[in-house]
Formats: structure tokens, C-alpha cells, sequence
């Protein structure tokens, strides 16, 4: 029996995007920038799956733009957003515990001139309106927090953080990546009065290579590069309309099931803190409040990647935390002020609505096993 405990990494694209998806590779397969009738018909499908995104996120049409994915999404925001303000400052602020398609572009415009400022986060993994507060000043242009860590589900107050940065300027561009808690958490950009989000499809059950962001009407964005003005000009090229066609599909389907889901996700949460408990020196490293369906755990003593691929063996796919890093020593847990050991033996389970209680109990009775047996091997 395979269980896939890694949904934060990515999922399975469910039957409705996939079948979404290869309905409109058939048949409404136009270019949207076409005039005759195929191109009218691809057009008017893009057009849907942007209102139906917009329809879940309490936004308008018109202010929804595809990309292909979170980490164009963050570039986008970060770059375009602190370049098309320079003349205003030279100072972004975020946090230590950011994906690193924010982390990078952030480096990168440090190496262009700007400032950056990381804030650490709490013990919990979140970050505080008043550290926010206290690091954006009249110079900055830019603050970007995300809404759901992707390694320890930490889950910051987003309404409370914006408020705190416009209390200090007001014109300070906010975006937050809420690429973790679109489709599980709500994602209200317009009432947290944020200028930009960004979420992706690969998360939420649509295909890879999608994603979008949500840009306030007025908000001046820098293009990464240039073409026929697609999408706004953020995006340009011919539109991946089947993309984006699933991605609504399967972002609608986990909507209308979201306090179901999130139901699930306590229930699984609960199973596996509870078993974990019963694992001599196994420590959560998430915190109470953190969104349910990630956990990350350690068992000191036993490296990340052993028993990782111990439970490969076992039929079960977990990781270490966020699959972009690729097993490199987790910049997050470190900027927590984790010890070394818990960090080196951390372990990230995220669910998906499909797992089970009875999965999280033969994980746990795997991971127990696999406790005593590498431990007398090392």
C-alpha cells in the first residue's frame, strides 16, 4: 500500500482538473488571442476559470492574472513590486522563514542596491505585527509575509500584519504568499488589505505549471519580461488555458468542501500527534495554532534523510521540508532557534482530504519501528 504524505510538495491532480483539463485541450484548444470562433471559445474559457477563481479569493475578475506558478507569482511580487517603486525607497522587509522564491529575489535586489530587512520569527514560526511595525519605516516599499509556512504550517495573521505596516506608511506595497493556504484557509487579500497575492494550482490538485496572482486595481508592477501583453502584460505569452481551466476546477472542488477538509486535516493531526507521543524523544516542531494539515516533527538522533528513505522503503513519502530546498539544512527550524539535532532529524507529514486515519497510524508504526531499528545502527 503506497501513502503519500507530502502535499505540501505537491499533489495528485484530481479527476475533475484533469478532466477539465483535457476537455479543453480537445475541444476549446483555440488561442484565445485568435478572432474566429476556436479562439472565441478558448478565450471564453479563461475567462471563466478567472472568475471562479476570483469568485473564491472575494475579488474582481480584472484584477486576477495566470502564471505559472508560485515562484514566478513570488518574483513577480517581490521584483516587480519593489523595482516599480524605487523612486519611493529602498527598503523591503519580510521574514527569515520565507520560501526562497522570495528569499532569492530578495538577495537579488540587495545586490541591486536595495535594503533588506528579515525578521525572526517567534518560537511558533510566526511573525508579530509589532515586529513588523518596527521594521517598516518611510523608506520602504515592499513587505511580503506569507500566510501558511510550508515546512511548519505556521500560520500568520495577515489582517494584523497589514494593519501594522500601514500604520507606519501607508503607500508600503504588501504581498503575501498564500501559495500553503489557498483552498484550505481563507484567503481574503481585499478585506486584509494586502496589494498582492499569490497562489498555485500544483497545491490544490490542478496540474503543474500554473498558478496566479491577485494584483490590487492601481498597484504598479515591474514585468520580469516582456511580450504581447498577455495577462496583463505580467504574464505574457499564449495563455495555458487548460492550466488554468483545471486549476479553477479543483481550487472550486476544494472550496466547496473546505470546512470538511479542514475537519479531516484535525482529525488526522490529532492521530498523529497523539501516536507520535507514544515515540521516546520525538519532538513537534509545529506549533498549536498551526494550520492542521502539516506537522513537522523530529527524532533526534536519526538524520532526516534516514529515515526518510526507511519509510520509502515502507511504501510511504514524507519529507524533510520544503521540496524546493532539495534536503539542505532547514533555514526555517534554524531561524526558530532549533537545535541542531532536532533540525538535522526533522520530518514534514502534509495531507491531502484523500489520507487516513488508518494511514497516519501505519506511518506512526513505522516511524516507531524504524526509531529502535536505526538506532541501534548508528
Amino acid at each position: 500500500m503506497e501513502i503519500y504524505l507530502d502535499n505540501s510538495a505537491t499533489t495528485r491532480v484530481s479527476p475533475a482538473a484533469a478532466r477539465r483539463a483535457l476537455e479543453v485541450m480537445t475541444e476549446d484548444y483555440g488561442n484565445p488571442s485568435s478572432l474566429h470562433r476556436r479562439g472565441f471559445l478558448a478565450e471564453q474559457a479563461l475567462t471563466g476559470a478567472r472568475q471562479q477563481l476570483a469568485e473564491i479569493l472575494r475579488v474582481r475578475r480584472e484584477e486576477v492574472w495566470f502564471t505559472s506558478g508560485g515562484s514566478e507569482g513570488n518574483n513577480l511580487a517581490v521584483l516587480g513590486g519593489a523595482l516599480a517603486a524605487r523612486r519611493r525607497g529602498s527598503r523591503v522587509v519580510t521574514t527569515a522563514v520565507e520560501h526562497e522564491s522570495v528569499l532569492a529575489p530578495v538577495r537579488h535586489l540587495t545586490e541591486t542596491g536595495f535594503e533588506a530587512v528579515l525578521l525572526p520569527p517567534a518560537p511558533q514560526g510566526t511573525v508579530t505585527p509589532e515586529a513588523v511595525e518596527e521594521a517598516v519605516d518611510d523608506h520602504t516599499v515592499l513587505l511580503s509575509v506569507m500566510l501558511v509556512n510550508s515546512e511548519t504550517g505556521a500560520v500568520n495573521d495577515i489582517l494584523s500584519i497589514a494593519g501594522a505596516a500601514r500604520r507606519k506608511n501607508p503607500r508600503v506595497l504588501i504581498h503575501c504568499d498564500c501559495v500553503q493556504g489557498f483552498g484550505k484557509l481563507l484567503v481574503l487579500p481585499a478585506l486584509w488589505g494586502v496589494d498582492i497575492v499569490t497562489v498555485s494550482g500544483h497545491k490544490v490538485h490542478a496540474p503543474k505549471g500554473i498558478g496566479a496572482v491577485w494584483v490590487k486595481k492601481g498597484t504598479r508592477l515591474q514585468p520580469l519580461y516582456y511580450g504581447a501583453g498577455q495577462e496583463g502584460g505580467l504574464h505574457p505569452g499564449t495563455e495555458n488555458v487548460p492550466g488554468a481551466c483545471a486549476f479553477a476546477a479543483a481550487a472550486r472542488e476544494l472550496w466547496d468542501r473546505r470546512e470538511e477538509n479542514m475537519a479531516r486535516f484535525r482529525e488526522l493531526r490529532d492521530c498523529l500527534v497523539k501516536n507520535l507521543e507514544k515515540i521516546p524523544g520525538a519532538c513537534i516542531n509545529s506549533g498549536a495554532d498551526s494550520a492542521p494539515y502539516i506537522v513537522n516533527f523530529s527524532l533526534p538522533g536519526i538524520r532526516s534523510e534516514v529515515m526518510i528513505h526507511y519509510l520509502e522503503d515502507k511504501g510511504i513519502s514524507v519529507s524533510s521540508g520544503s521540496a524546493c530546498s532539495k534536503g539542505a539544512k532547514s533555514h526555517v527550524l534554524t531561524a526558530m532557534g532549533l537545535p541542531p539535532r532536532r533540525i538535522d532529524s526533522a520530518i514534514r507529514v502534509s495531507f491531502c482530504r484523500d489520507n487516513t486515519t488508518r494511514e497516519v497510524a501505519e506511518l506512526c508504526r513505522w516511524l516507531e519501528q524504524g526509531s529502535r531499528e536505526l538506532a541501534r545502527v548508528r
